[in-house]
């Protein structure tokens, strides 16, 4: 990964073809980003429809890249788009 990184918002929203098998994949996935240090932050929707997580990659080409690695991409169990986000924390100084 290149020295200049930005955030980007993926999100996994669940098919009707959800296969449990690539929630567990999906983890192990998660894992290896995590060690990578491409990972901040991920989590399920509460109402079960699926969820996000934010990477970090020099580019939206690259973010795509990983996210379509993801075994909920790669197995048809989830629709992932990925998003560039500039997002904000409050208070601002």
């Amino acid at each position: 990964m290149s020295e200049a990184t930005h955030l980007y918002l993926v999100m996994a929203m669940r098919n009707p073809t959800f296969q449990a098998e690539a929630g567990q994949a999906h983890q192990t996935f998660l894992a290896g980003l995590i060690e990578r240090g491409e990972l901040d932050m991920t989590g399920p929707f509460t109402d079960g429809s699926g969820g996000a997580y934010l990477l970090r990659a020099a580019s939206l080409d690259e973010a795509t890249r990983i996210a379509h690695a993801d075994p909920l991409h790669i197995t048809g169990s989830s629709a992932l788009t990925v998003h560039e986000w500039r997002f904000r924390r409050f208070p601002e100084p």
